[in-house]
């Protein structure tokens, strides 16, 4: 049996001002809905891979733009004063009071601090001070005054790239401080001793690091540097007030420990125990030692008990705690004064007499 073939006829409309549909849109047609959202499913998908690279590539920048600015420390953020540690540089800090940092803590508490100090990051964490050693301990002296943890329990630190070397650091650090116009001779020593010092850095020459370090520095201002180099080496830690000693007196200094043997100790001596002394009271003393009267006590005998016996002219300085306060006591040539916060002559005259009398008998 066979299947007949049925044909239909049908009529299509057909007007001069219908257009032919275009290419794509017939193919789309022809393709169902389902092919259709493969396609936007794949152009979306490409859109999407572009503005990911957009945003790579933009990332990529910014990173590099953050490289560049962290190695040059313009990298600021607020950091904590209990994360950052001063060990990795030796410091010229001697004991004793610091002008400079009194007025420093004045200024940042009354117009806040202009210039962020600058630290490299640590493998722990914390932070390695690299500039700002005043600017951080001013901050610290802030908080202990105030308690402020929210004013003051972070500064305002430039945030360096880790790989400087040592030396580097040094100089930085150098030049910071010849950016201070009084820098004195005694503190340019200093930082020559200490980068000598230092186990970390290649020169263990003080004299010699000089060279390194004040490179800017004229020829005769490097040589009064090396020559307070011997003064400060020889006095150590005995001399509070290194910052205030004068060319002039340093010089003079110098040139008597060379030529008077045991100088340097009987400076240290005089110096040494005496706490709470001033500038003034450091620079009489060294002042003494100058001059060519002073020198004569270096020339020293030792007695039975080992203390040093004086045969100079020049006063003799000391201070001893008492419950009234500080008793500051002079000696010189004939004369021995005493001051202390108390009425002496309050005291019984009898009983002051007595205990001068042993007093004079204790020293003969």
């Amino acid at each position: 049996m066979s299947r007949k073939r049925r044909v239909f006829d049908m009529d299509m409309p057909f007007e001069d001002n219908v257009q032919a549909e275009p290419a794509a849109a017939a193919r789309d047609a022809r393709r169902g809905p389902m092919a259709t959202a493969i396609s936007e499913t794949v152009e979306s998908t490409r859109e999407r891979a572009r503005i990911e690279a957009e945003i790579r590539a933009e990332n990529d920048a910014l990173a590099k733009e953050h490289v560049r600015l962290k190695k040059a420390g313009l990298i600021t953020d607020l950091i904590p004063l209990d994360r950052i540690v001063t060990d990795k540089l030796i410091r010229d800090r001697a004991p004793g009071d610091d002008p400079e940092l009194t007025e420093l803590v004045v200024s940042i508490r009354d117009i806040g601090l202009s210039n962020p100090i600058q630290v490299e990051p640590r493998d722990d964490g914390n932070y390695e001070l690299i500039q700002g050693w005043r600017r951080l301990s001013a901050y610290r002296i802030l908080l202990d005054e105030t308690g402020d943890h929210e004013q003051w329990a972070s500064i305002p630190a430039g945030i360096a790239a880790r790989g400087d070397v040592l030396e580097a650091l040094y100089r930085r650090m150098v030049d910071e401080n010849m950016v201070r116009k009084d820098i004195s001779f005694g503190e340019m020593a200093q930082l020559a001793l200490n980068y000598a010092r230092d186990p970390n850095t290649d020169e263990s020459d003080p004299e010699k690091s000089v060279s390194f370090l004040f490179k800017s520095a004229g020829y005769q201002k490097r040589s009064y540097i090396r020559s307070f180099i011997k003064l400060v080496d020889e006095l150590g830690d005995d001399l509070h007030h290194i910052a205030e000693i004068p060319r002039a007196l340093g010089l003079a200094l110098v040139a008597r420990l060379q030529e008077v043997d045991g100088l340097s100790d009987a400076i240290r001596a005089e110096l040494r125990g005496w706490h709470g002394r001033t500038a003034a009271d450091e620079l009489q003393v060294l002042r003494g030692f100058a001059e060519p009267t002073g020198a004569a006590r270096a020339k020293v005998k030792t007695g039975d008990e080992g203390e040093l016996q004086s045969n100079g002219k020049a006063k003799t300085t000391f201070q001893i705690e008492r419950p009234q306060g500080a008793a500051k006591c002079t000696a010189a040539n004939g004369r021995l004064e005493i001051r202390l916060a108390r009425d002496f002559s309050a005291i019984n005259r009898r009983k002051l007499e007595a205990a001068v009398k042993v007093f004079l008998e204790e020293i003969e």
